[in-house]
């Protein structure tokens, strides 16, 4: 398991060099059965179906994980945490880290045969800002990027607005993957159909509403020798039940959003094998909306966290595969801080601070206050949570009901739950969002952040508004010492927590199950995507 440590800080060495060494620490180890070079891998997801291909254009987590196959990035990371070349060969820093220079591998070709040079990246950088891309996560991203500029056919400046120590976490993120000119120069809409890239595989074609056809890249040259798949079937299965049956039957190898109970099931088996792949970036969470309704005071919202135990739920539920979390950043965070007694359960203090924050029990037993009762609303994306998790936030609503607390779950698609959170239609939202490293706080619970993105989407969903809190974001994502950024995202959290802006819940998950007749599985990039690059049929 990629336990993806990091770096801290963008005072990096003033000329960090690739090698063919670098390279091949980033592949998968070679089988060492016979494999075949002929085979289709038949991969079924339960994540909902993109609706563009392009990660530029949005950027969600379903996206990340097919563009992982055929889109790379410039820099990458290997199984220790440290930030490696990839499309960038090499790069420095000026001393006040306003200037990046990247220079860029060798002899590496897009899938339509054109060269990747300097002008491309630019190109690229250029997509991800423009408005009119709508994108989401790249663009918070590239923030501070003032400028690109091809300096010369293999070198790439970026002229930076402020210091910004998270850059090399965001440019390993499949959201800034490059992208050939040649492909983005055509529509949106057919870019969206088939991005072209360097990556192992191509996209050959998109049946909607069924599946994605993928193809060995004729002119892959950046891995360790060229894929052994010969293609690829990327199956769209939204029912848990019938993804797994497929695995079983052999019509298909590999599946995403392994339950926990056929996780549990398959572990004593040697036809199905297990890869975990902890998201970077933000804990999976449920955050409270604080810019409006009974969730305003802190009171209420330290409330409901102290009057609910989900321990029990994630225990009898999850069956062993997560474990509870008091932190804002995922376990794989170096930089994550916990605080568990903030989340002791103790229903008699949670009835009194509703009392004291002037919530009385109705003749319902749901508590009122002028005249309005103690409602929440609590839009749930059916396509981002497990059933496993359904039922832990329906074991939530049974005990803030206990407190007089009236929460209404509306299970929707992802495009109903985007416009609810549009519109400011929540009191709890639980919503995952992966990025490398500990810059995910600023983008989560900054201020900024509640500000849409050109996409319309905005990531502050708990809307904090904390000049203080916003100060020491601010700071920490510009400092490059180590030991001052590593405070700084400390007091960050500790005013999270300590506000009840979020309850936190377990690392976001990411279990496949695949077939034990696969060799090569394992490599994963930065944020848990596998990488199928180095997979094959044994025999």
């Amino acid at each position: 398991m990629n336990t993806h440590r990091r770096l801290l800080g963008f005072a990096v060495p003033a000329l960090l060099l690739g090698s063919a060494l670098a390279l091949s620490a980033c592949s998968a180890v070679a089988p060492t059965e016979p494999v075949s070079t002929d085979k289709t891998l038949v991969y079924a997801s339960g994540d909902a179906e993109p609706t563009c291909l392009d990660p530029h254009v949005g950027g969600n987590y379903p996206q990340s994980l097919l563009a992982a196959q055929f889109l790379e990035q410039l820099v990458s990371e290997n199984k220790d945490g440290e930030f490696t070349p990839w499309l960038a060969k090499s790069w420095t820093t000026s001393p006040d880290g306003l200037t990046w220079n990247f220079t860029l591998a060798d002899n590496v070709k897009f899938s339509d045969g054109t060269p990747l040079d300097a002008a491309a990246v630019v190109r690229n950088i250029e997509h991800v800002q423009d408005p009119e891309t709508k994108s989401s996560t790249g663009y918070l991203a590239l923030a501070k990027v003032s400028k690109a500029t091809a300096t010369d056919a293999h070198t790439v400046t970026l002229n930076l607005s402020q210091p910004d120590s998270a850059l090399l976490e965001s440019l390993s993120q499949p959201w800034l993957a490059i992208e050939s000119p040649a492909g983005l120069a055509r529509s949106q809409d057919e870019n969206c159909q088939a991005p072209i890239g360097t990556g192992a595989f191509v996209v050959d074609s998109w049946k909607r509403q069924d599946s994605v056809t993928l193809s060995r890249n004729p002119h892959y040259t950046t891995g360790k020798g060229e894929p052994a798949l010969a293609k690829i079937t990327w199956r769209f299965i939204p029912d848990s039940a019938t993804r797994i049956a497929a695995l079983r039957s052999g019509d298909v190898q590999m599946i995403d959003n392994a339950q926990p109970d056929t996780i549990a099931a398959s572990a004593a088996s040697d036809e199905i094998k297990h890869l975990d792949a902890p998201r970077p970036g933000s804990v999976n969470r449920i955050e409270f909306n604080s810019s409006r309704g009974p969730l305003a005071d802190e009171r209420v919202r330290e409330a409901l966290v102290r009057g609910v135990d989900v321990n029990a739920g994630i225990k009898t539920l999850f069956f062993g595969t997560a474990t509870r979390s008091y932190s804002p950043l995922s376990s794989v965070e170096k930089l994550g801080f916990s605080e568990p007694k903030l989340f002791d359960t103790d229903a008699n203090a949670a009835k009194k601070l509703l009392d004291e924050a002037g919530w009385v029990p109705g003749t319902d037993g749901i508590r009122e206050k002028d005249g309005q009762k103690l409602s929440l609303k609590f839009p749930v994306s059916t396509n981002q949570s497990i059933p496993a998790e359904q039922s832990l936030f329906e074991q939530i609503q049974e005990q803030a009901k206990g407190l007089g607390i009236a929460i209404t779950i509306t299970p929707l698609d992802l495009s109903s739950w985007y416009e609810a959170l549009g519109k400011n239609d929540y009191d709890l939202v639980s919503a995952p969002y992966t990025k490398v490293g500990p810059d995910v706080l600023r983008i989560l619970y900054h201020s900024a952040g509640i500000t849409p993105a050109p996409s319309g989407y905005f990531a502050n969903h708990a809307q904090v508004n904390l000049p203080a809190l916003d100060d020491l974001l601010t700071r920490a994502a510009e400092t490059g010492d180590q030991t001052e950024r590593a405070s700084l995202y400390e007091q960050a959290q500790k005013t999270i927590l300590e506000g009840y802006y979020i309850l936190p819940l377990y690392d976001q998950q990411n279990h496949f199950l695949y077939s034990g007749k696969l060799a090569g599985v394992g490599e994963v990039n930065s944020v848990g995507n596998p990488l199928l690059r180095g997979v094959s049929f044994a025999g």
